[in-house]
């Protein structure tokens, strides 16, 4: 895991990336529901490449977001447009969840702990959505 990732980055940075709020000199990080919206707020952009540049806790809390919102097949949705940083996301999500666990933060670790246990499903289906995508390419 990268370890250098939390250096020079301005909290505007953050606020743009959809990670934080920032009101009457308060910061805060958003909620997974709140990321959802700020996600959709970003969409209407047509920033298709936001994804791949988002920080890996912002894509590991919108794939969580994806799965209890749209299940399994939304969360493979997002995975298979995340390419290889879906695998760092669930890296994130299992050290998370033990965080979480060990803090007894019982509801937050939930959310880490139902992607964790779908992944093999989410990534097969992503794999699938890719591999259908690559043929329709073809032809």
């Amino acid at each position: 895991m990268r370890r250098d990732c939390a250096k020079n980055v301005s909290v505007q940075g953050m606020v743009e990336a959809g990670i934080v709020e920032v009101k009457a000199g308060r910061v805060r990080l958003l909620r997974r529901e709140e990321i959802g919206e700020s996600k959709t707020k970003r969409e209407e952009k047509n920033d298709k490449s936001s994804l791949l540049t988002s920080p890996d806790w912002l894509i590991t809390q919108t794939l969580i977001h994806a799965l209890d919102q749209k299940g399994e097949m939304g969360a493979a949705e997002l995975l298979a447009e995340s390419g290889a940083r879906g695998a760092i996301a669930r890296d994130l999500a299992y050290r998370l969840y033990r965080l979480c666990d060990k803090k007894g933060w019982t509801q937050e670790a939930m959310g880490y702990n139902a992607l964790v246990i779908s992944w093999s499903e989410i990534s097969r289906l992503a794999l699938e959505m890719n591999q259908r995508n690559v043929q329709t390419a073809l032809f």
